[in-house]
């Protein structure tokens, strides 16, 4: 049997690739030793889309010659990622590609050549931190933490509790990921202020802004209190030193499968065993993964950059990706997605791969994104928006081998509905040749997840809704509504302009919504019948 070390790729090497694994081609110890020497790159964020997605591109440079030193990754917020998944597998991943006929391609990705937890309780690990900051030769640090990794403040404004005592404390005991990059860029500060770029690379809107944002915020803090010298600040702000880039990325690199864990174990690949952390986190030795994947930056980098073109990453300028970011989430992705994800719920399905086999339901995300979406659509320029939308809706969501779920999609959705749907209602309102009155899938799906906020399929049953910051207060207003009432507060959800960015009412949509929502609402089956009705 198999197993995932570095001794076995290359002692078994002829093992792995008849079992049709391709393996790294590059000589790992002289890269190690070099990014030993010289870092040129370390990522925060050690989870799926790292290793499945950023460290292959790299890997790609690796194998053709064009780069010379690895990756290093830390981990900010779950170290059982470094302690459980890195080091028993000599930072390796098995990246497990899945299309949507069932084509397997696997691969071993081995351009992580250090895993290191950003603890100050750690100390050879953070001294190790420390080290690559005050290395000259550091080009960047890229981030994949979540959105929520860069939030300082709770929903009140305040700030949360660990950030209020990382300010009081300063740069010698930063326990928030913010906190803890702001004291690394410090040492480098202290060191010689040299250049170098900060790039993240998570799935939220203007994430350079978010990323900068947090990490100039505690400086700020910190020389404040004296804590700091305040040439620091000026330091982080200096274009010609420090830059924070946007970027866009997309690829579902969801939690491992069982049903990829059998079939590696089937071809003799062994100990693949999937791990949940104590902070819930779900990985494994493998990382599954659908094959589209798109990663566009903002070319603004102080010291230099490996030439990750070669591997298919796009390099542009801040308007580019900002087109190209509105174009995936207010028009060919996010709102089909949001859509499914509501509907799903009400309809007891539990994987996007399956609602696109409902016809009703793929008929739902076609018009939202062909007939709606398209009229308005940003166009970058360097993707095609129809392509785009075509291999979302016939490859990526149909991919049965993505085990993506409504439940998951259908998180945070009350702080998703202005961008997803209201950025194209916006659009409509901006035309004059376009009536945002006219429109239907789109106001059905914000009737349909204020139908999903009563936690009541379609058949009467209760069900747990995702988490939300809101869900206590769009709750509220419908408490007490039952299927087959004919009389709620929904008005007060429809009428809030914060969720919406638009005024619904003022422009023939939201007694359009009201109407179907009560249509949504008649009884057991009224879901599955008003979605028929409006989609025919």
């Amino acid at each position: 049997m198999l197993r995932l070390s570095r001794t076995s790729i290359l002692d078994e090497a002829a093992s792995w690739e008849a079992a049709g694994v391709e393996l790294p081609k590059f000589d790992y110890d002289t890269i190690a030793e070099n990014t030993l020497a010289k870092p040129e790159w370390i990522h925060f964020g050690a989870g799926n889309i790292f290793r499945g997605f950023v460290a292959n591109a790299h890997q790609k440079l690796l194998d053709s010659g064009t780069a010379d030193t690895g990756i290093i990754a830390a981990e900010t917020f779950d170290f059982e990622m470094i302690d459980k998944v890195y080091k028993p597998y000599d930072n390796l991943t098995l990246l497990v590609l899945m299309n949507a006929r069932g084509d397997f391609q696997k691969k071993i990705v081995s351009s992580i050549v250090e895993g290191l937890a950003a603890d100050k309780n750690r100390e050879d690990d953070y001294n190790r931190l420390t080290e690559v900051f005050e290395n000259p030769s550091l080009q960047m640090a890229s981030f994949t933490i979540t959105e929520k990794g860069y939030s300082l403040t709770g929903p009140n404004g305040q700030y949360l509790g660990i950030v209020e005592k990382d300010i009081a404390g300063g740069p010698e005991q930063p326990v928030h990921a913010m906190s803890i990059v702001a004291s690394l860029a410090y040492k480098r500060y202290q060191k010689g202020a040299y250049p170098m770029t900060f790039v993240s690379m998570d799935n939220c809107s203007h994430n350079g802004d978010k990323l900068k944002n947090g990490v100039v915020t505690i400086a700020r803090e910190w020389a404040a209190k004296g804590l700091v010298e305040a040439g620091f600040v000026v330091y982080l702000e200096n274009e010609q030193l420090i830059t924070f880039p946007l970027s866009m990325i997309d690829k579902i690199t969801p939690r491992p499968s069982e049903t990829v864990q059998a079939a590696l174990l089937e071809q003799g690949i062994g100990e693949m065993d999937v791990i949940v952390t104590s902070k819930n986190t779900y990985t494994a030795p493998f990382v599954n993964a659908e094959i589209s994947e798109y990663l566009v930056i903002e070319d603004k980098f102080t010291n230099g950059r490996p030439p990750l073109e070669q591997a298919g990453i796009i390099f542009t300028d801040r308007d580019t990706v900002n087109k190209v970011e509105t174009m995936k989430v207010t028009t060919c992705l996010n709102p089909l997605h949001t859509a499914l994800a509501v509907s799903g719920c009400l309809l007891g399905y539990t994987l996007i791969a399956d609602e696109m086999k409902d016809d009703t339901l793929r008929k739902f995300v076609e018009i939202i994104g062909y007939t709606e979406g398209l009229p308005v659509v940003v166009d970058p320029g360097i993707l095609s928006p129809k392509q785009f939308l075509d291999e979302v809706l016939k490859e990526r969501f149909a991919n049965p081998f993505i085990p993506d779920t409504p439940q998951r999609i259908a998180t945070d959705t009350s702080q998703k509905v202005g961008i997803r749907f209201g950025e194209t209602i916006k659009s409509y309102i901006r035309r004059e040749d376009l009536d945002p009155a006219g429109l239907t899938a789109i106001p059905l799906a914000i009737a349909v997840w204020c139908r999903y906020l009563l936690g009541v399929d379609d058949e009467g049953n209760a069900f747990t809704l995702s988490s939300d910051p809101l869900l206590e207060t769009l709750q509220g207003h419908l408490q007490g509504v039952k299927l087959g009432d004919a009389a709620s507060n929904v008005r007060a959800i429809l009428q809030d302009e914060q969720l919406f960015g638009v005024k619904l009412y003022n422009i023939g949509l939201g007694d359009k919504i009201e109407g179907m929502f009560y249509e949504l609402l008649a009884g057991p089956g009224a879901v599955r019948s008003t979605l028929e009705k409006y989609l025919k």
